[in-house]
Parts: C-alpha cells; sequence; structure tokens
C-alpha cells in the first residue's frame, strides 16, 4: 500500500505550479498555441455557425419562416397544448421511472453511461480504446482487481469472543443471534486448519476431535469433545472446543483453557522431538503449534476480560518473542488494546513503529491507534474557533493529518466512536476497511478514546474534511489503494440481519434522474394547469412563444404576413 503521512506535504505539493493541471512549462509556444486553440475549437465552430447563418439570413428567408412559424403557433386551440402537455409529462415519467430502475440495478445513469460511451467520441472526447493483453493499462487494470481482492479478504478477528461465556449470553438476553452461518462456517474452516493434521488417524482422541470440526450442531460439538476426553485425557483441542463453546462464564474458561495448556505444553515438547523423522511429524508439529499459541493467546484474553491486564500484556510478549513468525495472527493488536487500557502510550508507540509499516497489512486498530497517540497531545486545548484564528499548530496539523489517513483507510469506524451509530458484538471474522472491522475496533477502543479528554471531539471536528481530500473518481486513493467495492457484500455475510450496514461510498443518485423527476414534476405541472385553465395557458403559451421569436419590424414584410 501506499502509504505515508504526508498530507501536508500533498497538499504543498498540489498547490505548486508544476503539479497544476494545465500546459506543461517545457513546451514550446507554438505547442502551448496549438494545444489552446484544440481547447477552444469547440467555441471557434459556434462563433462561425452563428455568423454563416447571420449572413445567409436573406437568402433562407428565416424571417419570412419565423413569422409563419409564429402565426401557425397563434392559430392553435387549447386543446393542442393539454395533449403537448400531457405526452410530454407521460414520456418524462417513463423515462424518470427507467432511470430510477437502472440506477438501482447497475449503479449508474442509462443517459449518462450512453453519453459517455457513445456520444462523446462523436463529439470530439477521447474514446476508450480497448487494451491489448500486453498494454500498460491493461495491467494496471488486472493489477487494481488483484488489490480489490487482497482487500476483500476476510481475516480472524484478534479480539473475538468467547461463544459460551458472550455470545451465548447475549442470545439468552435479546433472543438474536449475533453470529451469522457465514461467519460460523469460516470459523469451523479455521478449526479445521489449526486444529487437524494428516495425522490425526494415528490418535483416536483427534480423529473424533476431527470431526467435532465439522458438526454444525453445538451440542454435537460439545458431546464429541468429551468423548474424546475419554479416550485421551491430555486432548488439548477438546478443552479449548468446549472452553469456547460449554464454559457460560470467563472463569470457567479459562480453568478449561489451563487444563489444555498443560497438555498441549506436553504434546507440543513430544512433537519437537519428533519433527524431524518424517513430513508428517513436521507437520504435526505445526498443528501443535498452532494449538499452543491459540491457548496462550486465549489465556491472555481471559486475563485481560477478568482485569488482570499485566499478565495479559506478559503472556503476549512472551508469546509474541517465543513464536515470531506467527505475524498473521495480529497478536500484537491484543497487545495494543492492553496497553491503552493500562494507558501505557509509550509502549503503545513503541508497538505501532514495529507494525505500522508498509511491508504489513494495516488495519483499523494500527491506524486509529496511531491517530489517537497524536491527538492525545493537543486533544485538550483543542478549539475549532481558536484554530480557524491563528491556525494550525505543528502538532494539530499532525494529529488532523493521522486522524485523516485512519478515516481513508477505514470510513466506518468515526460514526461508531461518536456513537452516531449503535454498536453490536463484533463478528469472529472481519473485513479490512469494511464495516465488519469498524465494529470489532470500536467495541473494544471506544472507552480508549473516551478516557482522552477532548479526542472525540478534535474527531468530530475533522473526520469528515478526509473525503474532501480523496480524489475523485473514487477509484483512485490518496495515501492507500483505492477503496474496494466488495466490502458492502462481504459485510452483509459476515454481519448479523438486524444490523444496517454501513456503506461506503454510498450510491449518489447521478444528476439525470434529478433532471427527469423534475422535468416529470414540471410537466405534469403544466399539464394539470393547461387541463384546468386552457384558455390562460394559451395565453400564455402564445405570450411566451411570441417573445421568444423575433418578432420583424418592417412594414412591407408586415404586409407579407397578413397575406399568408
Amino acid at each position: 500500500m501506499a502509504d505515508g503521512d504526508g498530507l501536508g506535504e500533498a497538499a504543498i505539493a498540489a498547490a505548486s505550479p508544476a503539479s497544476a493541471p494545465g500546459l506543461s512549462p517545457s513546451l514550446g509556444w507554438r505547442e502551448r498555441l496549438r494545444a489552446g486553440l484544440a481547447g477552444t475549437g469547440a467555441s471557434l465552430w459556434f462563433v462561425a455557425g452563428l455568423g454563416l447563418l447571420y449572413a445567409l439570413r436573406v437568402p433562407l428567408r428565416l424571417c419570412e419562416n419565423l413569422a409563419a412559424v409564429t402565426v401557425f403557433l397563434n392559430s392553435l386551440t387549447p386543446k393542442f397544448y393539454v395533449a403537448l402537455t400531457g405526452t410530454s409529462s407521460l414520456i418524462s415519467g417513463l423515462i424518470f421511472i427507467f432511470e430510477w430502475w437502472y440506477f438501482h440495478k447497475h449503479g449508474t445513469s442509462f443517459i449518462e453511461q450512453v453519453s459517455v460511451s457513445h456520444l462523446r467520441p462523436l463529439m470530439g472526447g477521447t474514446e476508450s480504446s480497448i487494451s491489448e493483453p500486453g498494454s500498460p493499462s491493461n495491467n494496471r487494470e488486472s493489477e487494481t482487481s488483484r488489490q480489490n481482492l487482497s482487500e476483500c479478504k476476510v481475516w480472524r478477528n484478534p479480539l473475538n469472543l468467547f461463544r459460551g461465556a458472550e455470545y451465548r449470553r447475549y442470545t439468552w438476553v435479546t433472543g438474536k443471534e449475533p453470529l451469522t452461518y457465514y461467519d460460523m462456517n469460516l470459523s469451523a474452516q479455521d478449526h479445521q486448519t489449526f486444529f487437524t493434521c494428516d495425522t490425526d488417524f494415528l490418535r483416536p482422541s483427534d480423529t473424533v476431535m476431527q470431526k467435532a470440526w465439522r458438526e454444525r450442531n453445538p451440542p454435537a460439538r460439545i458431546k464429541a469433545a468429551y468423548q474424546a476426553l475419554e479416550l485421551n485425557n491430555d486432548c488439548a483441542t477438546a478443552y479449548v472446543l468446549l472452553a469456547e463453546e460449554e464454559a457460560t462464564t470467563i472463569v470457567d474458561a479459562e480453568r478449561l483453557f489451563k487444563q489444555a495448556l498443560k497438555a498441549g505444553e506436553t504434546i507440543y515438547r513430544r512433537s519437537q522431538q519428533c519433527q524431524h523423522q518424517s513430513p508428517q511429524h513436521e507437520a504435526q508439529l505445526r498443528r501443535d503449534t498452532n494449538v499452543l499459541v491459540y491457548i496462550k493467546r486465549r489465556l491472555a484474553m481471559c486475563a485481560r476480560k477478568l482485569g488482570r491486564i499485566r499478565e495479559a500484556v506478559k503472556i503476549m510478549r512472551d508469546l509474541m518473542k517465543e513464536f515470531p513468525p506467527l505475524t498473521m495472527l495480529n497478536i500484537h493488536e491484543n497487545l495494543l488494546e492492553s496497553l491503552l487500557e493500562l494507558q501505557a502510550y509509550a509502549d503503545v508507540q513503541a508497538v505501532l513503529a514495529k507494525y505500522d509499516d508498509i511491508s504489513l497489512p494495516k488495519s483499523a486498530a494500527i491506524c486509529y491507534t496511531a491517530a489517537l497517540l497524536k491527538t492525545r497531545t493537543v486533544s485538550d486545548k483543542f478549539s475549532p474557533e481558536t484554530a480557524s484564528r491563528r491556525g494550525l499548530s505543528t502538532a494539530e496539523i499532525n494529529a488532523v493529518e493521522a486522524i485523516h489517513r485512519a478515516v481513508e483507510f477505514n470510513p466506518h469506524v468515526p460514526k461508531y466512536l461518536l456513537e452516531m451509530k449503535s454498536l453490536i458484538l463484533p463478528p469472529e471474522h472481519i473485513l479490512k476497511r469494511g464495516d465488519s472491522e469498524a465494529i470489532a475496533y470500536a467495541f473494544f477502543h471506544l472507552q480508549h478514546w473516551k478516557r482522552i479528554e477532548g479526542a472525540l471531539h478534535l474527531l468530530q471536528c475533522t473526520w469528515e474534511g478526509t473525503f474532501r481530500m480523496i480524489p475523485y473518481p473514487l477509484e483512485k486513493g490518496h495515501l492507500f489503494y483505492p477503496y474496494p467495492s466488495c466490502t458492502e457484500t462481504a459485510d452483509r455475510e459476515l454481519l448479523p440481519s438486524f444490523h444496517h450496514v454501513s456503506v461506503y461510498p454510498k450510491k449518489e443518485i447521478p444528476f439525470f434522474i434529478h433532471f427527469t423527476a423534475g422535468l416529470c414534476s414540471s410537466t405534469a405541472m403544466i399539464a394539470f394547469l393547461t387541463h384546468q385553465f386552457p384558455e390562460i395557458m394559451g395565453v400564455f403559451a402564445k405570450a411566451v412563444l411570441g417573445f421568444s421569436c423575433l418578432q420583424p419590424r418592417h412594414p412591407q414584410f408586415l404586409s407579407k404576413t397578413h397575406k399568408i
């Protein structure tokens, strides 16, 4: 991703003459003259047409023809105007209905699409040619599509809740299911990837657990976990399943995870000793490593939820030192949240300095935590009125730029932090830059923003300015890759049906829909008035037409018109 905090530098660069749109200063005067004439070609053609029409006014008998048209219009009856306005209102209404239907189905205006695709090339506009397979434009398009696909990858939520102790309790109280089938199906796939391997048939308890992770019914999974413990009392994955789904409190979950840790460490040491014997043993070691890391991480989360935050921080730090290759699990996001709870802002900055890097996938937790730290230095004394009078200081500019950077990465978060939109329980999987990630971040970090005086006020004053800085059209980006268009579909699959999914960018109604709506309304009103007051509207129409036509003043021409 193109990253950086250079919004101020970008603004300066945009204001410089070298980057201003127009002609390059390196071009010669002939090239500049030719380009200027090309830009004014349409105006010159229009002026030349008017001059030619004026020169040929006598041979073409324009004045006599206009007078004849005026006489013909004056002879029309009010019934003609009633029929004309009624027909025009019907046609404009049909066009409006078709435009509205086409916009809801395809997301764009039919008239605008036809104008850009077919009429613009005929009128001298640039026609988009079909790119060759190896052309740079085709390569850019394929690269953009690959970026969008990678952006829409679904990730495991680093701070996902416990099914039995938290999600199920929510169901008991509200009667609503906080997790969707799609989300739970993804979790089942994760469990099969992390907790199973090809050597499970060598241990009967692992064979039972392999079937348990595939079960859709929670009671069936819990029953299979107990069957595995009957076969092997040291089956770590069975304790993990019971801690996740059967335990109704965090205390019970922590007790089961401690039993899982004891069994998992024994199996892990045994696998380490046999890892070089065969590829199957190496796969078994990877599986046992995943199980051990998962258990320790969940134990740290239990300690965090039970108020033992320093203990949770120590477990997470040891875990990151012991297993540094497992950065894709995003354990540092758990560590950031715990350090913010301790208000250890220097340690938070140290973690950000390590993980807020261009080579790693960004997240809302990283971007908004960086914005929170910079906001913290100026938020208590920030005032929009004072800032507008004296201008922004360097620290305030850095804070505003950090907020803009975070909002561009995930534009859904501010409404949850500012409590403009209600929170729900976060899903077990999130979509980077999507509404699901915004819910997961705000659910755990809203308290940290509230703790810092003035932080939410500064966010409220500045976050909407981001959308004025992002280039248009939306296929472009400012600091990051363009915002992916597939977030809405994925978020609707991840989030429950009772939640109103936040969508960005919203499909703005095109100009032609507003135009056809206004045309339909105005013609319908004129048709109604003409039907109710035909005489008055007939006089009004004749007056308008008579005013718009050029009436000749020469006596000879007047005599000719009377003869007609």
